[in-house]
């Protein structure tokens, strides 16, 4: 893979940038519940027929979490628990993120959401939505009728 140089860094900063402002609006808007301990990174692309989300839930089971469309919103919840090995465990570092989470993408593709299909798979779970026309914003041409 090529590398972009410092632009690929500066758009990584920007999307994370925007991650965060995004969750502390929506944290705003919610009166405190959404975000929760720790936020799930997220990839958004598209193929010819499909738009696509992913998400980084590892150590969450699939009963744990939840995914669901809410207008033109993506709305991701779920719980990742912690498992200790024992009651006796005294920990030297503890850096991965536990507890609930709530994470909100955008879609902004016109898309199926009624055949959408959600599968987590060694840690990620991936969204499809399969794509429709785009009959909003698109132009469409008017023919002029010639009355002379």
């Amino acid at each position: 893979m090529a590398s972009l140089g410092p632009f690929a860094e500066i758009s990584r900063i920007q999307n994370e940038i925007n991650r965060l402002i995004e969750n502390l609006l929506e944290l705003r808007s919610s009166g405190g519940d959404a975000g929760g301990d720790w936020l799930p990174n997220s990839d958004v692309y598209e193929t010819d027929k499909d738009l696509v989300v992913t998400f980084e839930v590892p150590g969450v089971d699939a009963e744990h979490v939840s995914i669901a469309i809410n207008g033109n919103s993506l709305v991701l919840r779920g719980d990742k628990r912690r498992r200790d090995p024992s009651e006796q465990t005294q920990f030297h570092c503890l850096e991965r993120g536990f507890g609930r989470f709530k994470r909100v993408v955008h879609i902004s593709t016109p898309v199926n959401t009624h055949a959408a299909m959600a599968i987590l798979s060694e840690g990620v779970l991936k969204v499809t939505f399969p794509k429709v026309p785009n009959r909003r914003g698109e132009e469409v041409p008017i023919p002029i009728k010639d009355l002379a």
